[in-house]
């Protein structure tokens, strides 16, 4: 009530008068009918604006509750969008005003350009069908709305598209038994076969323990850097993936019965962290008994090879480490007057060794240890000949250990892989050509239907995958949320339950519009993907707004409903379309390139783009038909009783006050 009334003043231009200044007439007045016209424009818009802004902020909130790697990347992004819109909003009450006083001429005529033109003249008749046909325009925003959700359904998901850093990151597993010495002439051997390849650059290559003593790697490990040359200069229509694919059947076809992995620098680091274990994904059978975990690694590992699209598939061995078992029979012992640590302690001083005696120089002093030559110790017969010296009525007698125990030489645990004091065997993999998420339900339908897995055993998927699953359950509570904060945040600036649902119609086609722009482009769901469709919640809304302020506006209990919609899409549609075209503009370049670095920012700016385009054309044909429906029966007085600051069409020069 008294904003209508300060409006109210402002246009009989009895507000801002200095009653000091009025004897002197060579004083210029306070308030000219431009500054007016200024400050009323600023109150007519001033909730709508702030409200607009505080919802695209409240859209955001999903990525302000991002965790792990997506979080990691997307975080900065999401706080520096947050800040530049505060600042945005607080320039357009404070800095926005006195410039346009400054900058705006005393008197202005508006001239629609060539373009604003031509669109007009396709879209006006187009919008006067929709409202004249509004239930069978309704009815095929339906249709449309049904189809794209088919045409979503069909797309694939991923946790994040691979970015592209133009090298190769590729990991040799060889047998867990073998040496330093044994491994060198294969990993020479590897670094030839893949500089024979044009587009490599050098080979780096790292073989046995890592220097970081948490990453426990063995003498089978070998790791190799591959720098790439820029694309540019590969061959014509050769790909990266083609070289991958030719590396991976050459060193399968050279190495049989090692193991390799192909990835990136940064992203080996990124899989490892997400998987735990040194490839892309894995699966990890958990269980109590290793040989049984690792017989059922062996049947899940022939199940995924028939999975399309998988590919770098191994298994981490957790058996192969040769252990010599002695077990001590204690009859056979007693029969001697022996016990188990009698015999035991024969053992230790035989094989380990044992302090004997120390020896002093000085103030210093050491331990001397003593066990056998190696070679009455360097294999499971001289180990049988062991003496063992017992006591008889007779004197002291020796008698082989072979007597006192069985010695066998048998297969022992070279790693042990445990998470939360439980044991696991994992199963890496990889996914190439196809999206992450449909390999990984196929996988799991063979593995269910084809691997039965003994009680206290079971199976967890860890990696990209779980990533995703994870981000995709926080999403599901989290947009939820924020769906009725925007709701809250409508129904402050409308007092109308009914204006604050018809403000929100614009968001499912701008939703259709990312998504058949993601279809279009060939890309896959991610999160990426995800943050592009938050981002399209804020402004879709920002456009439902403009719409239901300018309805209420208009609005006359003489006029029609479909007439007032009629006049409300003809004075919002430039602005509308400016909207959403700047954005288009703004994000197409993001959205075509594919240089190194553009993979993940690609998804994003594709549902942006897609979403501005599409989502306005349905916004102003498809929901206006909607919206009139629901609105015909209100009929809002105009809130500026003064009928001559109201706007006249957009193609008429504005009146001077």
């Amino acid at each position: 009530a008294e904003q209508q009334a300060l409006l109210a003043q402002l246009a009989q231009g009895r507000w801002g008068d200095d009653p000091t200044r009025a004897a002197d007439a060579s004083a210029p007045p306070v308030w000219t009918d431009r500054l007016r016209l200024i400050l009323i424009s600023t109150l007519q818009i001033d909730k709508a604006v702030f409200f607009s802004t505080a919802i695209i902020v409240a859209a955001f909130i999903p990525l302000f509750a991002m965790q792990g790697v997506e979080g990691q990347i997307f975080g900065p992004m999401a706080r520096t969008y947050g800040y530049a819109l505060v600042g945005a909003l607080i320039a357009t009450f404070t800095v926005t005003p006195c410039l346009a006083s400054l900058l705006i001429p005393e008197h202005i005529s508006e001239i629609e350009t060539l373009l604003v033109r031509a669109l007009r003249a396709i879209f006006m008749p187009v919008l006067h069908l929709s409202l004249a046909w509004r239930k069978l325009t309704i009815a095929a925003g339906m249709v449309f709305l049904v189809v794209t959700g088919f045409v979503g359904a069909r797309l694939g998901s991923e946790f994040l598209p691979a970015l592209e850093e133009g090298n190769l990151w590729i990991r040799a597993s060889m047998p867990p038994t073998i040496s330093l010495e044994a491994g060198e002439p294969i990993v020479s051997k590897i670094r030839q076969i893949l500089l024979r390849h044009p587009e490599v650059i050098t080979v780096v290559s790292q073989h046995g323990r890592p220097d970081n003593g948490s990453d426990a790697a063995g003498f089978f490990n070998a790791e190799f850097f591959v720098p790439l040359k820029p694309f540019d200069q590969w061959p014509h229509n050769y790909t990266k993936d083609m070289l991958i694919a030719d590396l991976q059947k050459e060193l399968d076809k050279e190495f049989v019965g090692i193991d390799f992995n192909f990835s990136q620098y940064i992203q080996d680091n990124v899989e490892e962290g997400l998987s735990g274990v040194k490839g892309a994904n894995s699966i990890k059978i958990i269980g109590p008994d290793l040989a049984t975990l690792e017989r059922n690694a062996g049947e899940v590992l022939r199940e995924m090879e028939q999975v399309q699209g998988v590919t770098d598939l191994g298994v981490f061995r957790v058996l192969g480490q040769p252990n010599l078992n002695i077990t001590i029979d204690r009859q056979k012992a007693a029969r001697y007057g022996l016990n188990a640590g009698d015999v035991n302690s024969v053992v230790q001083a035989a094989l380990g060794g044992t302090v004997a005696t120390t020896l002093l120089e000085g103030d210093r002093q050491f331990s001397v240890a003593v066990r056998l030559a190696p070679k009455y110790r360097d294999s499971v017969e001289t180990v049988q000949n062991i003496k063992v010296g017992v006591q008889t009525p007779s004197g002291n007698a020796y008698i082989p250990l072979s007597e006192l125990a069985s010695i066998s030489l048998d297969t022992g645990a070279s790693y042990i892989f445990r998470e939360k004091n439980q044991r696991f065997v994992p199963i890496k993999f990889s996914v190439r050509g196809r999206d992450l998420a449909g390999a990984v339900a196929d996988g799991e339908a063979r593995i269910a239907k084809n691997v039965k897995l003994p009680s206290g055993y079971r199976i967890e998927w860890a990696g990209e995958f779980q990533g995703l699953q994870q981000a995709k359950r926080r999403l599901a509570v989290i947009v939820p949320i924020t769906l009725v904060l925007i709701m809250v945040l409508l129904y402050g600036l409308f007092n109308s339950l009914r204006d604050s649902l018809m403000a929100l119609l614009g968001i499912p086609f701008a939703v259709c519009g990312g998504i058949l722009g993601l279809y279009i482009s060939g890309l896959d769901f991610s999160i990426s993907a995800a943050i592009g469709f938050i981002s399209l919640f804020g402004v879709s809304v920002m456009s439902g707004i403009l719409i239901i302020s300018s309805y209420h506006r208009l609005a006359t209990r003489d006029m029609p409903a479909i007439e007032t919609m009629f006049r409300v899409i003809e004075q919002q549609m430039r602005p509308i379309l400016m909207m959403a075209l700047s954005a288009c503009i703004g994000l197409l370049p993001a959205a075509l390139s594919t240089g190194i670095g553009s993979q993940v920012q690609r998804p994003l700016a594709t549902v942006i783009v897609g979403g501005m385009l599409i989502g306005p054309i349905m916004l102003l044909i498809v929901v206006p038909a909607l919206q009139s429906l629901f609105l015909e029966r209100q009929r809002a007085v105009p809130p500026v009783p003064a009928p001559e600051l109201t706007p006249e069409p957009a193609h008429q020069p504005l009146p001077d006050l």
